[in-house]
This record gives structure tokens, sequence and C-alpha cells, in this order.
């Protein structure tokens, strides 16, 4: 007799990702997705869903280039329900049809957002899908602007949604190939309308849509949101100046060396913006600094918030490890910010969160280096670092990659956007409770 098989909330997760990327590959790598009826081969097609899905960028092949407007509307569907999470997206279908929420399904829900509580969790996802609608049509339409006038009407809307999309879900696929295949929006660099348009789609996405429910419900007032809020908040800013004052400094010379003063000013706070973790890029990353990839790859390592469209350790997590350092250098027990103190387990969690995500991307890197010894080090490395981080940047290594490469790749992809830990958990079903206790004993550490 078979036992039913129950899955956790995190498993249903993973399962139902992998399948929405395992479909989107079929379709993509079919005659009916692609420019004169060519077909691509089912390894690129799945390579194209994964990034798109998990929100990357990454491409081996140009998206304008090889594929037609239902192979475009197919990766924006894609880039959409993996921005809302999948749960998010079939909740739609839920409220069409006004079908109640059951408490499992809050439970995937929670999963899905990343919430720490299950309470107010449909409040929030109606917010995300207003909140994502609206913002989404405001930037399709300013997006537009610039892109009517040079190829008409129809397509001009077009090219305003599907960057709109792919700007507030962090993905970074673009239709540039129309102009120059590769270039992302380095014709834009100039153009104040595109760059900030795409920036502010790229921050209030990587904010998160907890942060978002928690300044709606405190009317956008500071010392009344949540801890989680204002740390996001507070660090986000801080890091997009931050970042933009250090690429202001070191890309004078190199990447910014054409640009007047305006233009270096928009474009550091543009490299800054993009790595946490959209994947546009104003600049090619080939003519930047030493100093300024090192910087790119820092900021796709940090990444965006938790239950955000962007990826990385995410800003929560390393602002605890900080949080850590400080308070071991002043041999303090707990972790304090904003006048509360964190849990006694968040330094355990973002511990094992950043050693397993540092862990993937070495495992990755090496393999790369190893099955493309023609490669650099940093490139393999900052390929590893965007897949992970789900960021889309590239020093332009992608589209010659082979086939072992490219799984690599995708499961990079997969776990950065489930997260690491996430995954092993769906792998694990049950969780191992040790038989017996084992004495203590300290060991040397540092």
């Amino acid at each position: 007799m078979r036992r039913n098989v129950k899955l956790m909330p995190v498993q249903i997760l993973a399962v139902g990702f992998a399948l929405i990327i395992f479909c989107g590959g079929i379709i993509l790598s079919l005659p009916i997705s692609c420019r004169n009826g060519a077909d691509l081969s089912f390894i690129d097609g799945l390579f194209t869903s994964t990034s798109a899905t998990c929100v990357t960028g990454l491409a081996v092949v140009d998206t304008y280039s090889q594929f037609n407007f239902f192979g475009q509307l197919v990766i924006l569907i894609l880039i959409q329900i993996g921005g809302l999470g999948f749960m998010g997206f079939a909740t739609v279908f839920a409220f069409a049809a006004r079908s109640k929420i059951t408490i499992f399904q809050r439970t995937l829900l929670q999963e899905s957002l990343g919430s720490s509580h299950i309470g107010g969790v449909v409040k929030t996802i109606r917010r995300m899908l207003v909140g994502t609608l609206v913002i989404e049509a405001m930037g399709a339409f300013l997006i537009s602007l610039r892109f009517v006038p040079r190829v008409g009407l129809a397509e001009g809307i077009w090219y305003g949604i599907f960057h709109s999309i792919s700007a507030f879900c962090n993905a970074g696929f673009d239709l540039m190939g129309k102009f120059e295949p590769g270039s992302s929006i380095t014709l834009f660099a100039d153009d104040p309308l595109i760059e900030i348009t795409i920036m502010a789609l790229i921050a209030v996405g990587g904010l998160g849509f907890i942060v978002w429910s928690d300044m709606a419900d405190h009317k956008f007032s500071f010392h009344r949101l949540s801890l989680h809020s204002k740390i996001m908040l507070t660090f986000t800013a801080a890091l997009i100046l931050g970042g933009a004052l250090i690429f202001y400094i070191v890309e004078g010379n190199y990447s910014f060396r054409n640009m007047n003063t305006g233009e270096r000013i928009m474009n550091s706070f543009f490299a800054s913006v993009s790595p946490r973790t959209a994947g546009f890029n104003s600049v090619q990353y080939a003519d930047m600094s030493t100093a300024g990839r090192f910087l790119t790859m820092m900021l796709m390592f940090i990444g965006a918030g938790p239950g955000s469209t962007g990826g990385g350790i995410k800003v929560t997590t390393f602002v605890t490890l900080m949080l850590s350092i400080y308070s071991n250098a002043k041999n303090y027990n707990d972790l304090s910010i904003f006048k509360r103190r964190l849990p006694a387990d968040a330094q355990r969690k973002a511990l094992s969160t950043i050693a397993s995500y540092i862990f993937l991307v070495i495992c990755c890197t090496f393999l790369l280096l190893m099955l493309n010894p023609e490669l650099t080090s940093e490139s393999c490395f900052f390929e590893s670092l965007s897949a992970m981080g789900t960021v889309g940047l590239t020093m332009g290594i992608t589209s010659g990659l082979g086939t072992v490469s490219e799984l690599c790749l995708m499961f990079l992809m997969y776990c950065g956007r489930l997260g690491s830990i996430a995954v092993a958990m769906a792998i694990v079903r049950k969780k191992v409770i040790p038989k017996i206790s084992y004495p203590e004993e300290k060991i040397t550490l540092g």
C-alpha cells in the first residue's frame, strides 16, 4: 500500500519553479518562438527559461535577434512569474475566481514572500499585485516615450512594457539587439529619462514586498516601521550612495572618461543600483577598471531585500554579518540596531546563508575554469556571482560556454532565486533530530 507523499511548502515552491522552467525551456526551443522559424537547442532554451524565471538576465543568445514576438512574450511572462513568485502569480487567478485562500495556501504564500509570519500575507499579496501593476505601467509609459519615436507606436509601447517589467523584476533582459546586440542600455548612457526610470524600477523592486506593505500600513512614517523595513531602507540608501561615490572616483579615467560631469554622476548611480540585482549595464564591463568590476562583484554578492524580485545574500543578511563582527569585537552577546535586539538564531542563519552561497560560487567558478581553461579567473568568478546573485551582468563569456558550464550556471540561478538553504531543505524532506546529544568540547577559532 503506497503512502501519500506530502510535500512541505518549500518543496512545492522548488518543484513549481522547476516545472515552470522546464516548460518554458521547451516552448522557447521550438520554431514558433524563434525568428524565421529557426529552432533553438533545448539546452539554450532551458538556459534562457531558467534565466528569465529566476529573474537573472544571463543570455546565451540575444533576446531580440533570436526570438520573435511570441518568444519575447513567453520570456516576459516567465520574468513576471519569477518576479512575483509563482504562488503570487497563481493567487491572481484565485482572486479572479473569488476562491477562498486556504491556510495551506497562505503558508505557501508566506514561504514565497519570505515573510516571518502568516498573518496579513493575503493583504500583502493584494498590495503586491496592485502595486506591481501600477509601477510597471508607469515605467512602461515613461520608457515608451523614448522608443515610440525610434521604432513606431506599437513596437515602442511593447519596448516600454518589456523593459519596465524586466527592470522592476530585476531581470535585466532587453531588446536592444535591434540596435546593437549585447549593448544593454549603453546606447542610452546619456539619457536621464531611460536611466532614472530603470534605476527607480530596480530600486523599488529590490526593496521587497514586505517593506511596501509595512510602509503602506504606517503611512511612510519611518519611526513606526518594523525593524526589517528600517534596515532595508537605511542600508539600501547607504549602499546606493556609497557605491555611486566610489564608482565616480574610480571610473573617471576608465568607463566614464568620455562623459561630462552630469553623465558621470548619473552613470555612477546606475552602476551602483544595477548590480543589486538587475543586470542592465550603461557601460561595458570590459572598459571598467579592475576596482570597478570588484566593487560590482561586492554589490552582486550583497544583493537586494528578502521577499523582493532581487537576489544576493540579501541586505538584511549582510547587516546581520556586520553586526556580528561589531558585537564580537566589542565582546557583546547581543546583536542590536535601531534600539532593537535581533533574535538569537539570526547570526547562525546569516552565517549559514553566506557560507552556502560562497561555497556554491567557488565550486561553480572552479568548474568553469576547469571546463574553459582559456577564460580568466576574474571572468569566471564574475559570471558565477552574477548567476548566484540572479544579477545577469557578464564580462562577455556567457554565449561561448559549453553545455556542462551552462548547466552549472542554471543550478546557481535556481539556487539564487529560491535560496540555497531552501533548495537544501527541499531536497531533505524530513527534519533530522539527533537521537544522542554529545558532550560539549571547545575548539580554537580565529
